[in-house]
């Protein structure tokens, strides 16, 4: 069975598109592969969080992953620091990289420009624990965004790297999982480019928003004065509300929108009111779950123990290999 490997950086609160954009295709992947979910809590070390907010984080992830349907029975559901193999491979991954190819690296270059005082190795070799992450458990399928792929192949050039050195196959080379092409991109509220934590709060809807500030972030969405001609082109601060529309609301309403932006009769404060009704309709259900896993945490600790041994029962598996395809052998 295909072996499929995804993780998220605990950085706060998931928003709509996160949700659209991977978590509503990690559901179905779980009935159908054989997946690792897990929660990538050592990359954030790069930029040396605080202990008591890297916890907290990781909790809220974890708790939101639950709420949208991730089930730890269907897939391998973890945190990244409760699998110590992680930084050995990282660690044997790491001796065979180079440093000219890390510091190339887009990513790279980019943080450097962004947080010049903060060059720190971990960032340097962030390629390589990615890398560890997926090889760890022998991944062949990795849902990817486009700025991540040249981590990917990163990835995939150590593998075979690895697989040359030591004259094995050992590491499949991982390729990166595409769900399709009629994927839903979430829009930010602000007219701007997809949703995203960058455009600022009052540009992002999160599954933990509560109604009345769904109601006011949507009520603000950027709009223009109306189309003056039948049939006109949407702008694309209008055609973004149309698409948050397609994401939680039935089909025959939205249509009666389209007809009314056709004819000129488009009144944009009812829209938005239909907006923010059926966003809440939706919101709702998850937000409430996040709020009853927050609260239970035997139940939190369960999945991480569980998930953490799953984890490290493959992981073990894979070092104990690679040790001795290196020459590590016991006496």
């Amino acid at each position: 069975m295909d072996v499929i490997l995804s993780g998220m950086r605990p950085t706060g609160n998931l928003h709509l598109g996160n949700y659209f954009g991977a978590l509503k295709n990690f559901i179905s992947l779980q009935e159908l592969y054989d997946c690792y979910f897990f929660i990538a809590d050592y990359h954030l070390l790069t930029t040396h969080p605080n202990p008591q907010d890297l916890h907290q984080n990781v909790k809220t992830i974890l708790c939101q992953y639950l709420a949208c349907g991730l089930d730890p029975e269907k897939a391998t559901l973890y945190v990244q620091s409760s699998v110590p193999e992680v930084a050995e491979l990282y660690m044997f991954l790491n001796m065979n990289a180079y440093v000219g190819e890390l510091q190339r690296v887009a990513a790279f270059k980019e943080k450097v420009r962004q947080n010049p005082n903060n060059v720190n190795a971990g960032l340097l070799t962030y390629p390589t624990l990615m890398a560890a992450d997926i090889l760890l458990h022998r991944a062949n399928k990795v849902p990817v965004g486009k700025d991540q792929q040249q981590h990917l192949e990163m990835t995939r050039d150590y593998a075979e790297r690895f697989n040359k050195m030591y004259k094995t196959d050992y590491f499949p080379l991982p390729q990166a999982f595409n769900f399709g092409d009629d994927l839903v991109k979430i829009p930010s509220l602000d007219g701007n480019g997809k949703m995203s934590k960058s455009y600022g709060e009052q540009a992002t809807i999160y599954l933990t928003d509560e109604p009345n500030v769904l109601k006011k972030k949507i009520m603000r969405a950027k709009t223009d004065s109306g189309p003056t001609e039948k049939n006109s082109e949407k702008p694309q601060e209008i055609a973004n509300l149309f698409t948050l529309m397609r994401s939680v609301t039935k089909a025959e309403i939205i249509q009666q929108f389209e007809d009314a932006y056709n004819d000129c009769s488009i009144r944009y404060g009812d829209m938005k009111k239909q907006l923010a009704e059926d966003m809440e309709t939706f919101v709702a259900p998850i937000r409430e779950r996040i709020k009853e896993l927050a609260a239970n945490e035997d139940y939190l600790n369960k999945v991480v123990r569980l998930g953490g041994e799953k984890a490290r029962e493959s992981a073990s598996k894979t070092l104990k290999e690679v040790r001795e395809i290196i020459g590590f052998h016991s006496f």
